[in-house]
């Protein structure tokens, strides 16, 4: 059992940046678990926005690209996402995932943290 903590959220102008923070513990380890940031808003599927891949590596929706980046520091056992130049249509719940991968193999995600509300207002 991989236990996720987000923190982070709030509510910012068109334009503006958040720093989202997700803290793992009980259970994840580094080397068994990959990371990745999910958003969801009311009535939509949830969308993957970013992961991290066992290489270091990340992989972004394109609508993100160049305004948000993810990050992970293995010390701390936390992943971050830093939002950029943050639009409107960025408003909804982020939740932190866990997968177990090795190599270049992921499973899916299977581990879920109770998610941070991101509100940007025109």
């Amino acid at each position: 059992q991989v236990q996720l903590v987000e923190s982070g959220g709030g509510s910012v102008q068109s334009g503006g940046s958040l720093r989202l923070s997700c803290a793992a513990s009980t259970g994840y380890t580094y080397s068994r678990y990959c990371l990745g940031w999910f958003r969801q808003g009311p009535g939509n599927e949830r969308e993957g926005v970013a992961d991290m891949l066992r290489d270091g590596n990340a992989v972004y929706i394109d609508s993100v690209k160049g305004r948000f980046t993810i990050s992970q520091d293995n010390a701390k056992n936390t992943l971050y996402l830093q939002m950029n130049s943050l639009k409107p249509e960025d408003t909804d719940m982020y939740y932190c995932a866990a997968r177990a991968c090795l190599g270049g193999w992921y499973g899916p995600y299977t581990y879920w943290g109770q998610g941070t509300q991101v509100t940007v207002s025109s």
